[in-house]
């Protein structure tokens, strides 16, 4: 699966409220596992949501769901 389908991917499980505002995402290497890629592919991946405002990093505690995720 290339980075661009998991993006896809994620943004759709935030959009239909999967992961809902403010929720963690899994962790970098279970979204790994999960999707058959790198812990380095999964970075992009979440590097290109936070761009695009669906989620926010917080150092040292993980990845969330933006509040108002821009759909």
């Amino acid at each position: 699966m290339s980075s661009g389908q998991i993006v896809d991917d994620l943004a759709e499980r935030i959009r239909a409220g999967e992961y809902e505002p403010g929720s963690q995402l899994p962790t970098y290497a279970a979204l790994a596992s999960l999707y058959d890629v790198s812990p380095a592919t999964v970075a992009i991946v979440v590097r290109i949501l936070r761009e695009r405002g669906l989620v926010v990093g917080v150092p040292g505690r993980g990845t969330y769901v933006a509040d108002r995720p821009r759909i």
